[in-house]
């Protein structure tokens, strides 16, 4: 399964990627495949509580230093599917090739 989520810091005021780094920190740490970009970390595990209990950590790690914390999350799950992340995207641009 692929989980594409978002963490954000309220109450810090409006400069929040040393917060944000904090949840992507706890995600590279925990060695699941994963991938950041501007808006979304997104990270694929086997199993639904691998995959959870990573956000749980990642928004707790925020938690620790901001009043509030805002989650959005996006799951994509398809059960025995492998290296999704990487091949969801290769798709499209071969499509984006022809």
């Amino acid at each position: 399964m692929i989980v594409a989520f978002s963490v954000t810091p309220l109450g810090v005021g409006d400069d929040v990627g040393e917060y944000v780094a904090d949840a992507v920190r706890v995600v590279r740490e925990s060695g699941l495949p994963n991938r950041t970009d501007a808006m979304f970390t997104s990270i694929e595990g086997d199993s639904w509580d691998e995959v959870m209990d990573v956000v749980k950590r990642a928004v707790a790690a925020v938690e620790e230093r901001a009043p509030r914390v805002s989650l959005v999350l996006k799951a994509d799950i398809r059960p025995g599917v492998s290296d999704g992340l990487t091949s969801k995207v290769e798709t499209v641009e071969r499509h984006l090739a022809e």
